[in-house]
């Protein structure tokens, strides 16, 4: 096991109702078997606890474990690696993400081949637009002029005036993100304000311990519902069909694509829509996510266009459009570690 460190500048400060940042970090996981490497990320988000040392601990602590392990079946690997790192989800993850890349590397084929999904459309990725002053939000929109759907980020109380302002220059789809900053009275006042203007969905509206609101919000509000912060793992599905109308599974709050799989599954049994979503990560984390693409209703897969530069090349967006390489394991190619 190989471990690599990245800081990468973001092509613009990013804020959320969680805060603000203009780098991004992440440990690259890199797993080998010959000549053959597979890569996995593992981001980092001060907000989750989410830090590079934490990380980096929880990876070489439990290092003798994983290089023990044989890698012929990532899902076998990561039922062995879970019992050490089920604290370490982000960790764990990357550690997924390369053993599924490796695996797809030395079969001779993408994962989603390798898993027997089916060839077609692929849903298309959202490009988000964080919190910032309304006249620079509207100018890193005109940025990607053309992008047929727009992620807003909101929370920061003149949120009708942002999404009204934006709307003034595109007809793209918009989709709204609150991450946990309203009340139920806000979300139910400015909910059908934001369908008028073409909003397809609000994105985590309350708090995740808001259940009895969420409820209640999900009765009333008349909008398309996404559970974000409530859903992290598997055991938050039932619970999100009773407030939301569809789930944003990320990678690197679950533990990976073993667990998003099944938590897809289970979404379905529910009757719950699903979203593929990311952290900022490179287009190492992106191109792991991107092999869920056919098992879904939405994208949201812009973390490798946020950063103002790359490690890798692989998975990658043409207006929203995912191209997927034919290249084996997750498409990833290493440049290496910028300097």
């Amino acid at each position: 096991m190989i471990i690599h460190e990245v800081r990468l500048p973001l092509r613009h400060a990013f804020t959320t109702a969680h805060g603000t940042a203009d780098v991004q970090q992440s440990i690259i996981v890199e797993l080998t078997d010959g000549d053959l490497s597979g890569f996995g990320e593992a981001v980092c988000i001060p907000h989750e606890g989410w830090l590079a040392p934490g990380i980096r601990t929880a990876l070489e602590s439990n290092r003798a474990a994983i290089e023990a392990h044989a890698l012929e079946d990532p899902e076998e690997f990561w039922e062995a690696c879970f019992p050490l790192m089920a604290d370490h989800r982000c960790a764990l993850s990357a550690l997924d993400q390369a053993a599924h890349d490796l695996w797809g590397k030395r079969e001779g084929a993408p994962v989603r081949e390798l898993w027997g999904l089916p060839q077609g459309p692929l849903p298309t990725s959202s490009y988000t637009i964080g919190l910032d002053d309304t006249h620079r939000m509207v100018s890193k929109m005109l940025e990607f002029e053309g992008w047929p759907v727009f992620k807003i980020k909101l929370g920061a109380g003149r949120d009708l005036e942002i999404v009204r302002s934006l709307r003034r220059y595109t007809a793209a789809t918009f989709r709204v993100d609150a991450n946990c900053a309203w009340n139920v009275e806000d979300a139910l006042t400015y909910a059908p304000y934001l369908a008028e203007l073409g909003v397809e969905f609000i994105e985590q509206p309350l708090p995740r311990d808001a259940r009895r609101d969420q409820v209640r919000l999900h009765d009333e509000a008349g909008i398309l519902l996404m559970a974000d912060e409530s859903c992290a793992t598997e055991n938050d599905i039932e619970r999100c069909a009773e407030g939301f109308d569809a789930i944003n599974i990320k990678l690197a709050k679950c533990g990976g694509l073993t667990p998003a799989r099944r938590m897809i599954e289970r979404a379905r049994r529910h009757g719950l829509r699903v979203m593929v979503g990311c952290m900022t990560e490179t287009t190492v984390g992106i191109s792991a996510i991107s092999q869920l693409l056919p098992l879904v209703d939405y994208a949201d897969i812009d973390g490798s266009v946020l950063v103002a530069r790359d490690v890798a090349d692989g998975v990658r967006l043409h207006r929203g459009r995912p191209v997927l390489p034919d290249t084996p394991g997750t498409g990833v190619t290493w440049r290496g570690t910028p300097a």
